[in-house]
Parts: C-alpha cells; structure tokens; sequence
C-alpha cells in the first residue's frame, strides 16, 4: 500500500478506484473467514488502516478544492 504522501500525488479518480480495490479485499477477507479457512488476522487490521489513510487523503483533497 501506498504512503500518504504517495496517496496525496494521486488523482481523485485513482484514490476511488484504489479504495474500491480495499473494499473488495476487505470483502475477500471476510468470506474468506466466513467460510472457516485460515486467515492472517494482521491482514484485517492492514486493509482497514488502508482505507482509513486512503479516506483521510480523499478528505484532505475535498477541503482543499473547497477553500
């Protein structure tokens, strides 16, 4: 995954492909689970603060074009 300040040289278009990305791993991981195979429970808790650093990018580039 990408680093904030990598994520911040992106366009809008490609973060929301890239958090459409997350979301479908995230999915992955809990069906994954859901079907009781094994899972790395690190990989949860990466993808969420995947997402989490991805919006917080997303929310500084929409305060920015507001301002």
């Amino acid at each position: 995954m990408s680093t904030a300040k990598e994520l911040r040289a992106k366009s809008g278009a490609d973060l929301q492909k890239e958090l459409l990305e997350l979301r479908r791993e995230q999915f992955n991981l809990r069906m994954t689970r859901a079907t009781g195979q094994d899972v790395k429970p690190d990989q949860f808790t990466k993808v969420r603060r995947n997402i989490a650093r991805l919006k917080t990018v997303q929310g500084e580039q929409s305060k920015g074009k507001k301002a």
